[in-house]
């Protein structure tokens, strides 16, 4: 089985981006276009991950990651904001709110998938799906 990351991004060239590169390296990505459908899918699916855009419709991203803090059963999930939000303090307040780590926008293609991995706490066996090949 697939490891499951939920990518909580309202841009569709953000979200088609970062799928590309995950189901390239092994994850099954499952999309939320705002805060409120991502609080939810996160308790239905428990990812091993999940990636969370700061400025979202609706409630933003700091509002949308404090209330996956409050559900008890989502506590050993990290979570990563991966913003465009990039001024001084903001990785401090995406932290505050809950995130285990910061990523900005734009991502680098060439070192997203290894930039959140150090994030997983997937066992690792053999050939896992998040292994990939460095050869390059």
């Amino acid at each position: 089985m697939k490891p499951k990351i939920l990518l909580i991004e309202d841009n569709e060239q953000n979200r088609y981006m970062e799928t590309f590169l995950l189901e390239k390296h092994g994850y099954e990505v499952v999309p939320a276009e705002d805060g409120p459908t991502g609080i939810e899918l996160a308790a239905k699916i428990q990812p091993c991950l999940i990636l969370l855009d700061i400025q979202l419709p609706q409630m933003d991203g700091y509002a949308v990651a404090r209330e996956l803090r409050l559900n008890t059963s989502l506590n050993g999930i990290p979570i990563v904001a991966v913003t465009s939000y990039a001024m001084m303090g903001d990785r401090e307040k995406s932290l505050a709110a809950g995130c285990d780590g910061y990523l900005e926008k734009p991502i680098n293609p060439d070192t997203f998938v290894a930039d959140i991995e150090r994030h997983l706490n997937l066992p690792k066996k053999g050939n896992s799906p998040h292994e990939s090949n460095t050869d390059s």
